[in-house]
């Protein structure tokens, strides 16, 4: 985990006349798992969307590896970054595998085709997603956690540099949020730089490499997580009391919380 390649600049929401992201900044390491953090109505969503280029921003500039990816069209963007966003539905008929198959679309030419290692993409996406059980089911069909597991395998499938995620354990069992958080840590390993809103103190503590602590759509501190989630920061941003200990089963930082 080296270098910072992937950078949000002084990044700016606006949403009918009121601030939702104000000027946030920070850098994430190559190959590492930067966790946003922050009380519910924080801008963590808003945030993901406007480095993605799916919310407009007012002001600001994302970069990685000294592009500009605002600026890029949208399919070459989309060979760089993928965003799978919390509770994305559709209505179509498409089954999981149609689903994950539309990851591969920036790397087809215009006209569609030219992209002669689509299917053992998808079928790899697919497995590692823990999605290939229901890849012929239609995703109308499919449970919260079964759809999520989907579109994390789409977004797989576009081979992204950058992988965006909002709340990618959201209506997952406790053995599936392991699983995607094993996940995670393979993606990381492979290069590639995770960013994911994470509503659970704990997770992000025990397996982010770093933290963006936000409220009130700015950023309030940032760095490596046990030095950046200080029990006096958890209270003052969350309103609840905190200590660091040892997980007894995996060895990995535990971050206890409880009522202030």
């Amino acid at each position: 985990m080296t270098g910072a390649p992937f950078e949000v600049r002084d990044v700016t929401v606006r949403i009918a006349g009121r601030t939702i992201v104000d000027k946030v900044a920070f850098a994430a390491p190559r190959g590492g798992f930067t966790a946003l953090v922050g009380p519910n109505g924080a801008g963590k969503s808003t945030l993901l969307r406007a480095i993605a280029g799916v919310e407009r921003t007012t002001s600001g500039a994302v970069h990685h590896d000294g592009e500009e990816l605002l600026a890029l069209p949208r399919r070459r963007r989309a060979r760089v970054l993928a965003l799978v966003e919390q509770d994305a539905t559709t209505e179509l008929p498409l089954t999981g595998r149609d689903v994950v198959r539309l990851g591969r679309s920036p790397h087809e030419s215009v006209l569609g085709g030219g992209d002669p290692e689509a299917d053992a993409i998808v079928e790899n996406a697919l497995a590692r997603a823990g999605a290939a059980a229901f890849a012929e089911r239609e995703v109308t069909t499919l449970s919260g956690g079964e759809r999520q597991r989907v579109l994390i395998a789409r977004a797989l499938a576009q081979q992204p540099r950058v992988l965006l995620l909002d709340e990618p354990t959201n209506h997952l069992d406790l053995a599936a949020q392991l699983d995607i958080v094993e996940l995670v840590r393979g993606v990381t390993a492979d290069g590639v730089t995770v960013v994911a809103a994470v509503h659970d103190l704990s997770l992000a503590a025990a397996h982010a490499d770093a933290v963006v602590v936000l409220s009130e759509g700015r950023v309030v501190a940032h760095g490596a997580t046990e030095q950046t989630l200080t029990p006096e920061r958890i209270r003052e941003v969350f309103g609840v009391a905190a200590e660091w200990t040892r997980n007894p089963l995996t060895g990995r930082p535990l971050l206890a919380v409880g009522p202030a």
